[in-house]
Formats: C-alpha cells, structure tokens, sequence
C-alpha cells in the first residue's frame, strides 16, 4: 500500500481525519471522535467483520455537506472469502426522510435467479425529492421475458426467455439508449435463466421454461435445458456439464470459493462445480426444491417453490428450514438490507425480514399485488418487484412500502412481472415479462464503479463537485453520476456518521486513512 495520490495539498479543507491505526479518534483537531464497536485495532489498520462491527461518529454542523462540495478518501481493503456482501464504508444517511450520502461497496444476490452485482463501489447522495421516471431501455431480441441482469467487467447482461419454435434463450450485452449486442444462445432451449461471475469470468444457467407458469401459451421450443455454459467472448460458449436430469438450473451463488447452482423443475437438487463438466449433488429440502440462493453472514440460504420456506444449508447434502411463513406458498427472491436478510413470497406479495434472533417479522405487503419477486438496493433503499401489474416498489420503513410505477402494461394477459434487476451506471435496472423489455431509472444521484473491486489495498475517492459525484479509484478517475439538476440539492440530516456500516450491511475487511474535506479533492496522478 503507497501514499496518497499525489495533490497539492492534502491539508487545505480537511474536516476529519481518522488514522484508524490503534483507536477511532479524529486527529483533524475538529473533535470529530468516534466510539467503536466491535472493530479490531492492529497498529496498521482497522478491521470489520461485516457481522456489525463498526464506528459511530456523532452528527456535527462540519460532517453535514448540506448543498456543497465534498470529498471522502479512504484505504480500503474487502476481506470477502465466502461469498458474502462487503457492506457500508462510510454512511451518513437518513432512510425516512432519503437525505444524506453512502459510500459502499454493493452487491445484489438472490436478485430471483442470482448475482447482479458484485462488490461494486457505489457513491450516491439523496435529497429526499426525486420523483423516479422509468425510461425504457429497449427489448433484447426477441424476448419475452428477461430472466436475469448481469453486471460484469463495466457491462450489463440480461439473460432471456424467448419462446418461438425456432428460436432460444439468448444473452445480450447492454450498449446504450434501446440497443443491445447479442452475445450468443449458449444451447436451443427456450431460456438463459441464470447468470453469475465465477473466477472473473461469466456462468449461464440454461432452462425449458414452462411458460404456462406465468399464465402464457406453452413454448413450442420443447429443447431440454438444464446445462451450465461458461461466456468465452464473442458468440462463444463452453459446455460445463448438465448438474442433473432437471430440464432447467434455477438459482446460482458463489458460496466459500465454489460455485453453486439448483434446480428450477424436479427433480430437485443442488449442485457443486467440481470443473471440467463435474457437479457434486449437495442436497435438497427432504424431496423439496431449494430454489435461489443467497450468501448471507457467512452461510448460504435457498428459497422454496414447494413448501414456502427458506432454507439453510449445513454441509454435505443436508438443508435445514431457516424460516416459515403463515400464508406464504412460494418464497422467490431475497436481499440484504440493514444488516438483515430479507425475503419476498407469494401469494400476497409480503415481505418478510429476519431478525437476529432468527425470528422472521412481516414489513408489508407490496400494493393488492399477489407476488414480491426480484428485490435490489439502490442508493440507500430497498426495491421489489411484483406480479401480475410488473410494478416496482421501494421500501420506506416499517410496513411501508412505495410504488414507483408500472412497468409492463401488456394487454391481455393475466400475469405481468417485475422480475429481474441489477444497479449499473447509476440507475436502477429491472426487467420484465412478458414485453420482455428493460427499464431503468434514478432516485437521487449516484456514481457506480460496474466492475468488481480488484483484491488488495485500494485508494477511494469519492467526490461531489458542483452538479457531479465522481469517484475515483487509486488515483485514476474511474465513474460519475449525471448531472444533479439545479444548486440547491441539499441533503443535510441529522443522523450520525457510520464507518464500516451501511444501509445495506456491515463492511468486511479493512480500513485507514479515512479524511473527509468539505471541498471537492481533485486528484491527479
């Protein structure tokens, strides 16, 4: 680890500045002193065991930015080895009013299939007054449903249904406006249902998707599913075996350096890459499906098709149930959100969230839908999808919950989803059936980093300047938001600031040198 990229001065704004080498405090001179919980001091650095560990800064008239400039630099370290979320680096934010700032290193799994982003740096500031517009992204193909979105290495991939007899479920690469790039069929059956990054490189889940699932004609595509495809570039894929006689894979997770993936249709099982076209069976629910899974405080957890359940694997092939829910038939998606894991169900689209004690408490239902589906952070809230009127809703609190609109207005049919979703760019993505279109949009501001964080010692910087968020990545400019409109966008609160702990988790892994500068930094290599 080096010094600090080169500047003219380091000194000139400086507000607070925590060393976080032996304790929390402020050795700016502006009394800015933390109280630490859980943090583990070295000498060398400050460490967070993305379980609640972090430091608590007490608001003060020079943390709150208000409408100003400002600058975040930080030493970061992500000590991710299971799979699990990297969390809140530095946050100061209030979710009922959607005022204030985070700096966070995001990652949405469990998003219905799987990964949608991976330890991605995200820097986004609210003022609590935008109004979210949805703009529509196009239609990959020819699809009618849009399985998954992928973020990967500065792209967007969406995985599809597409239903004709002579046609097959594709991926495509997001270019800009309504276009897409296609990326190839990966085999002949109807659907790409699952995507995730394995070793820094693509996975693709195939499946024979029964659309009468979703109350549509049956797909004359008949062609069996069930086989995983690593992306080689191009149009070019490479067969990684079948896991099972499942005629589709449904959930996918990297769970302890190892890939694991389900499947959507009996018989059911989970299965582990063992390379080449290998697969070790891990189990199932005593006969019953695990569905999609999810990396949470180290273990990994599967939703239930059969039973309404959530499930936790133990080892070997044994799955515990880990939450039951009155009502509830089918659970679908998950995401983490306050330290907590949380769950979406049909047929009441309620959504349930565990507490630590295990306990699994109901925080609303989403409008008069029947289902909750895909749900995703973004910018400091939570966000779900829904069936059958594809409309996205954002988590306010308790049992509140606020839609944002409708997205799918097909004609005719009984079903509509909100399926899949994904931050890329700064916007919030989500896909849907049966247009099978894409639609993005923003709430506040926010600059996204579209690529995992590469391991080591990184240099942050995360900056707003005049109407912009910029962020920085070891002194090269690496991201910026659009534009923010107008020059009083104010997002002064009173909560106090957090280090090492987000909206969404803990952080896991290390910090130092963290400085705060009431002037927007421009650094220069």
């Amino acid at each position: 680890m080096g010094d600090l990229p080169a500047n003219a001065s380091w000194d000139a704004g400086l507000i607070a500045h925590w060393k976080l080498l032996r304790d929390a405090r402020d050795s700016s001179g502006n009394g800015h002193h933390g109280k630490a919980q859980g943090v583990r001091f070295t000498g060398a650095e400050a460490r967070f065991d993305g379980r609640g560990a972090h430091i608590e800064v007490a608001h003060g008239k020079l943390l709150d930015p208000g409408a100003k400039d400002f600058t975040i630099s930080a030493w970061i370290r992500d000590d991710d080895v299971t799979g699990d979320l990297s969390g809140g680096i530095v946050t100061k934010y209030d979710p009922q009013l959607r005022r204030g700032f985070g700096l966070s290193l995001l990652s949405n799994s469990g998003v219905t299939s799987d990964q949608a982003n991976h330890r991605n740096l995200q820097f986004g500031i609210d003022a609590g007054r935008s109004v979210p517009e949805w703009a529509d992204c196009g239609r990959p193909g020819a699809a009618i449903f849009i399985w998954h979105l992928l973020v990967h290495d500065g792209a967007l991939y969406a995985a599809t249904c597409e239903a004709g007899e002579t046609e097959a479920g594709h991926v495509y690469r997001y270019e800009s406006g309504q276009e897409w790039v296609d990326c190839g069929s990966p085999d002949r059956s109807n659907s790409v249902e699952s995507l995730i990054v394995y070793e820094g490189r693509i996975y693709a889940g195939t499946s024979r998707y029964n659309l009468g699932g979703s109350q549509l004609p049956v797909s004359p595509n008949q062609t069996a599913g069930g086989k995983i495809y690593r992306y080689e570039g191009g149009r070019r894929w490479i067969d990684c075996g079948r896991p099972s006689e499942s005629v589709a894979i449904g959930g996918m997770a990297v769970f302890r350096g190892k890939l694991y993936v389900s499947a959507m249709y009996h018989p059911a099982g989970v299965y582990r890459y063992e390379g080449g076209q290998r697969w070790a069976f891990c189990g199932n629910a005593n006969g019953n499906r695990v569905n999609n899974l999810i990396v949470f405080d180290g273990e990994l957890y599967g939703t239930g098709w059969d039973t309404g359940q959530v499930y936790r694997y133990s080892s070997g092939t044994n799955w515990e149930t880990a939450g039951k829910f009155e009502g509830v038939q089918q659970t679908y998606g998950f995401a983490v959100y306050d330290a907590k894991l949380f769950v979406s169900t049909w047929p009441r689209s309620e959504v349930f969230r565990r507490e630590r004690d295990n306990r699994w408490v109901p925080v609303g239902r989403l409008g008069n839908e029947k289902e909750s589906m895909g749900m995703a952070v973004y910018n400091g809230k939570l966000y779900s999808g829904t069936l059958p009127l594809a409309q996205v809703y954002r988590y306010d609190g308790g049992q509140e919950w606020t839609n944002t609109g409708q997205l799918d207005a097909t004609p005719d049919v009984t079903y509509r989803r909100a399926w899949s979703m994904a931050v890329f760019q700064g916007k919030l993505f989500c896909g849907t059936l049966p247009s099978g279109h894409v639609y993005a949009m923003e709430e506040g501001k926010c600059a996204t980093i579209d690529r995992a964080l590469r391991p080591g010692w990184r240099h942050v910087m995360a900056v707003r300047k005049a109407d912009r968020l910029k962020l920085w990545i070891d002194g090269e400019a690496a991201a910026a938001s659009g534009s923010i409109a107008g020059t009083d966008y104010d997002i002064s609160n009173d909560r106090p600031l957090l280090i090492g702990l987000g909206v969404q988790d803990s952080f896991r892994g290390a910090l130092r040198d963290l400085r705060i500068y009431n002037r927007a930094v421009e650094s220069a290599s």
